[in-house]
């Protein structure tokens, strides 16, 4: 979380009622709206919502997409790559 707090990305994976899902995080909204453009998503769909720094509890102006199924896929895969590849 401290990266997306200071401008990366940070794609949190969870599962919410047995279904893969994640959060893809920043504190930069256009590196956000970048991403998004990249996994076909709509710029309506990104979500502000301000975190706090672990470190000193002070609040950062923070936005997320929610992933799921096709999009969550592209994410994993521009984020790992195909494990199935051969080098």
């Amino acid at each position: 979380m401290a990266h997306a707090l200071s401008g990366g990305l940070w794609l949190h994976r969870h599962v919410l009622r047995g279904e893969p899902m994640a959060h893809l995080v920043s504190s930069d909204r256009h590196l956000l709206l970048e991403a998004g453009r990249r996994l076909r998503l709509d710029p309506a769909w990104l979500q502000y919502k301000p975190l706090k720094r672990p470190d000193d509890g002070v609040h950062v102006e923070a936005w997320h997409w929610d992933l799921r199924g096709g999009a969550l896929q592209r994410a994993l895969y521009l984020a790992v790559g195909d494990e199935r590849r051969k080098d």
